[in-house]
């Protein structure tokens, strides 16, 4: 594989840009710029202006919403492969939520104007980019489903599936490990829970079956896990 075809592969990894020509490919080489987070850095915060996206190639990333009275709301821990910061260069509001780098991170940064611009002489670019945004607000129903819905046992093997589905795709297999870097206190926070509630859910899960802890590896039955995910109605 010559170089060219390895840039293209890297970059259609990313979901948002995995339906772009090779030649608009090229064109999002020429305009991304590399950059480091050391851990702890503040990348923006709510209410900043959207400049620029960004793409992560190395570390974590959390996005969360801080209350006027210090308490923490987090919505999501981004890793490698992951896309954020584009809502606000597309449709020109201001940033949603504050970006901090967990550990170090590396990614690239890609500018609003050129990305606009980009999209502009790119029609089928732009085509990609809708489909992309779709898939996101079905994730976003998906996850308020999950936490008006279900009781907790459910949500969290709900959260197993999805960061299995990250690594898999639909078609799970029918064990599969996996080795969460969240601690029980941020896993807590994405599924609207305490972290006590969080380490009894789990241990449920471990007497039902579903999973099996060795280390900092979680071993899924992937059939139990989805029954507790979506219970029979009694």
């Amino acid at each position: 594989m010559n170089e060219i075809n390895k840039s293209a592969a890297f970059w259609r990894s990313f979901p948002i840009f995995e339906g772009f020509a090779k030649e608009t490919i090229a064109e999002i080489v020429e305009i991304a710029s590399h950059r480091k987070w050391t851990a702890g850095t503040v990348i923006f915060q709510r209410g900043d202006e959207g400049t620029y996206l960004i793409v992560v190639v190395s570390g974590r990333i959390k996005l969360s919403l801080i209350t006027p009275q210090g308490k923490e709301l987090s919505l999501r821990q981004l890793e490698a492969g992951s896309i954020f910061g584009e809502m606000a260069i597309l449709d020109g509001a201001p940033r949603s939520a504050d970006a901090t780098a967990v550990t170090a991170t590396e990614g690239y940064v890609i500018g609003k104007r050129d990305f606009l611009d980009l999209l502009g002489r790119n029609p089928s670019a732009s085509q990609a980019i809708i489909h992309y945004l779709c898939t996101k607000l079905r994730e976003t129903t998906e996850q308020l489903e999950t936490i008006a819905l279900y009781d907790l046992d459910s949500r969290v093997a709900r959260f197993f599936l999805a960061t299995l589905r990250q690594i898999h795709g639909d078609e799970l297999p029918d064990s599969a490990n996996l080795q969460i870097a969240l601690s029980q206190t941020e896993i807590a926070s994405i599924v609207g829970a305490s972290r006590p509630k969080i380490n009894r859910s789990i241990l449920a899960l471990e007497e039902a079956g579903a999973i099996r802890r060795n280390g900092g590896i979680i071993n899924c039955h992937i059939g139990r896990l989805l029954s507790v995910a979506e219970p029979a109605d009694e």
